[in-house]
């Protein structure tokens, strides 16, 4: 009886064991298979996002180029997947914008990221029954456009600094007697910039010649006018149907002796003399991390951008040496003014 005893002692200690070894094994091999299905799930995680231009030019090409650059390294970071396929164009166009906002929410986006102000009130228009997130780039005057307040709506403004780039006309050309204004009257971007230009030569006592062209070829014209004119400079904000023309008015302009001082760098690359403004580099990728952030942690998460936006940092002074040489114009007093860029006419 003892050795039976023993004996099954000895046997139900084994098949404890072995039981206890087999409930091991289940576990971890559970275990395994839900930190493999956990690691899968992380890892097919896809996320729509679409990207939508105004209309094509050197400015939001390159604010478009950024965001899908970045948008690349955010989903191989974060071991998700970003699709963003090609990039809306509205072509300035409200209609064709608008028939863009019904597709890409149609289509079940995360996320709408619209470059320049038409875009961004189509955009906002369009996801207002969804709440889909709306993270605009390149809006210089986000409270006028009427973009802020809205809980699915942030982004990033390359607001002006005009007063700035007044100045370094008149530090250029102390001699300047007449100013043109070349703007587009359906740009919202246009208005305060032209409304503080207006503001800074009244008080200066400086004439000004207002310019003002909706297509390429009116631009075109406009721009002549104040060759004829005789304007000592002209200014343009960041006006996106003169951007559109730049490549076409830029030689005009350099031959009558007339440096175009403008609001952004792209209009420098394309044949403008001067400009002090943002990186649009720069805010392209700020504007796709916002749009990560609120698209994985929701709008709330992006802390004081909530419903308002960021404005990025200017003080880049970028100056065309090809249109300096035309010019005969010396632009070494615009190191006061912060770094001094030097680039060569592109037709990108």
């Amino acid at each position: 009886m003892k050795y039976t005893a023993m004996m099954k002692s000895a046997l139900t200690a084994l098949m404890a064991g072995s039981l206890a070894a087999c409930s091991s094994g289940s576990a971890a091999a559970a275990a395994g298979t839900a930190s493999a299905t956990a690691a899968a799930s992380a890892e097919s995680k896809t996320y729509k996002v679409a990207v939508v231009k105004q209309l094509d030019h050197a400015s939001l090409d390159e604010i478009a180029d950024a965001i899908t650059a970045e948008l690349d390294k955010l989903a191989e970071e974060n071991g998700v997947t970003i699709q963003y396929g090609d990039v809306y164009s509205g072509q300035n166009d409200q209609t064709t914008l608008q028939q863009i906002g019904s597709q890409v929410i149609a289509d079940g986006a995360d996320c709408i990221i619209p470059i320049a102000t038409l875009a961004a009130q189509t955009m906002t228009a369009a996801a207002e029954e969804t709440r889909t997130p709306v993270i605009f780039a390149a809006i210089s005057d986000p409270d006028s456009a009427e973009l802020t307040g809205i809980d699915y709506v942030s982004g990033t403004s390359d607001a002006l600094n005009t007063t700035q780039i007044m100045d370094m006309i008149f530090a250029q050309n102390p001699d300047a007697k007449k100013i043109g204004l070349l703007y587009s009257k359906s740009e919202t971007n246009s208005v305060k910039p032209i409304e503080d230009a207006k503001a800074y030569l009244d008080q200066k006592g400086i004439e000004y010649v207002e310019a003002t062209g909706n297509t390429n070829d009116e631009v075109i014209q406009a721009a002549s006018s104040l060759v004829a004119d005789g304007v000592d400079a002209v200014f343009t904000p960041t006006d996106n149907v003169v951007m559109a023309a730049e490549l076409a008015i830029a030689p005009t302009l350099a031959e009558a002796g007339i440096p175009h001082y403008a609001g952004a760098d792209s209009f420098v690359r394309n044949g403008a003399f001067a400009t002090c403004g943002v990186n649009y580099t720069d805010l392209g990728t700020e504007t796709a991390d916002l749009a990560f952030k609120a698209m994985t942690e929701g709008m709330e998460s992006l802390g004081d951008y909530y419903e308002s936006y960021e404005v990025m940092p200017g003080g880049i002074i970028t100056v065309n040496t090809e249109t300096a040489a035309a010019l005969n114009a010396d632009y070494s007093m615009f190191n006061d003014f912060g770094k001094i860029v030097e680039v060569t006419t592109t037709e990108d």
